[in-house]
Formats: C-alpha cells, sequence, structure tokens
C-alpha cells in the first residue's frame, strides 16, 4: 500500500479483518468486554456513560476523561499546550477508540491499553502560536453544535449497523464491508469533532463527511 498524505490534523482508521472473525467471542461481547470498559470508566466515565445512553455513545466515550481546561487556559493566556497533557489525551483517545472498536465489533482482539493493534488514530502536535487562534478554544464547543446534532442521528445508525453486523459475524463469520465503512467513518467524524472542541488540537472546522 502506497503512503497516502494526511488530508487533516486528526486522522483515523481501522484495518478491516479480512478474515474469519471469532464467532464465539462476538456472541458474548458485551460481555466479554466488560472488563476493559471498566477500566475505561476508571479513566474517566466515558463506557459508563455509553452503557446507558447508546445515542451520545461516541461523545461520551470520546471526551469524558479528556483534559481540556487545563490546556485550554495554557492556550489562552500563555499560548501553549503542554506536550504531556497532549500525550495524555492522545493516548486516552487512543485507547477509548480501540475499546469502542472492539465493543462494535470492528475487531476481535481484545483491545490493548497501550498497544496500537489495528485501531490507528494520528494527531499532530499543535504548534500554538502558530498552528491555533489563542481565543478559539473559549467558543469551540459552541461552534461545533451542528456536528453534536448530525452525530447523534448518525450514532443510531451505528447502534443499528452493530447490531446487523452481529448476526452477520454469527453466522458468517464476516464483518460486512459496507457496515464497517460506515461505522468507522463516524468514529472518523467524531474524533475530528473532538479533536478540534475538546481536545483543542486544531482551528480546522471538522468536516460534515465520513471519508478519510
Amino acid at each position: 500500500m502506497q503512503p497516502t498524505t494526511p488530508t487533516h490534523t486528526v486522522e483515523f482508521d481501522v484495518d478491516y479483518p479480512d478474515r474469519p472473525l471469532d464467532r464465539f467471542s462476538t456472541l458474548l461481547r458485551p460481555l466479554f468486554a466488560i472488563p476493559i470498559l471498566v477500566v475505561l470508566a476508571v479513566l474517566g466515565g466515558p463506557a459508563l456513560g455509553a452503557g446507558r445512553d447508546g445515542g451520545g455513545l461516541f461523545f461520551i466515550g470520546l471526551a469524558s476523561g479528556l483534559i481540556v481546561v487545563p490546556p485550554l487556559l495554557t492556550i489562552v493566556f500563555r499560548e501553549k499546550y503542554p506536550r504531556w497533557w497532549f500525550d495524555f489525551n492522545l493516548a486516552l483517545l487512543r485507547f477509548d477508540n480501540r475499546v469502542m472498536s472492539y465493543l462494535l465489533l470492528l475487531r476481535d482482539e481484545f483491545p490493548s491499553t497501550d498497544e496500537e493493534q489495528s485501531v490507528h488514530l494520528e494527531v499532530s502536535y499543535p504548534n500554538v502560536r502558530s498552528d491555533l487562534n489563542r481565543w478559539l478554544p473559549l467558543v469551540k464547543w459552541f461552534l461545533a453544535i451542528p456536528h453534536y446534532i448530525v452525530l447523534l442521528v448518525l450514532d443510531i445508525g451505528v447502534v443499528v449497523a452493530a447490531v446487523a453486523a452481529w448476526f452477520a459475524i454469527v453466522f458468517t463469520g464476516r464483518h460486512p464491508r459496507r457496515l464497517f465503512d460506515f461505522t468507522v467513518g463516524v468514529m472518523r467524524w467524531h474524533n475530528r469533532v473532538v479533536g478540534y472542541a475538546f481536545a483543542l488540537v486544531t482551528d480546522r472546522y471538522p468536516p460534515f463527511q465520513l471519508s478519510a
């Protein structure tokens, strides 16, 4: 595969499992996922919230637990984004995406707490003085409201896609490619909105699209 030039500050993808998936693991996925969901919940409560509200699955899963206010203040008042806060947020987002990919049946490897596995999230570290407007963090959460509305609808579609994929994998061992691509696209969209409005790593307004 030829390397591609990044088209966005936040890049997300999941390797399609072009092989038979574990039917038994898929059949009992909610049960198998409990231990790693507990770990994720302890970090910030996202997994518990996701269980209560299917429509808010991704925003709760991606935004809860992030360090938001301290970077916001340092960007506004010091024009700095401390590297360790950035690294923590990126590590948490990567872990959260691995867990959500497992829960949504995109992969059947049990999520690692530190290894990338087959779920890829790349975020460019921003130079605040040259890459970011120091005042935008104060209003980004508000500017992203149209995305929240659209993604709420798309999240319902993701839940339906996960149910359909569950039946397909249990009976055939394969995750339908179109359902897979749709779910990955919605997760990509969410990651870009979170990167813009909460992780504050980019000023580029997220595109209204599922594709890379």
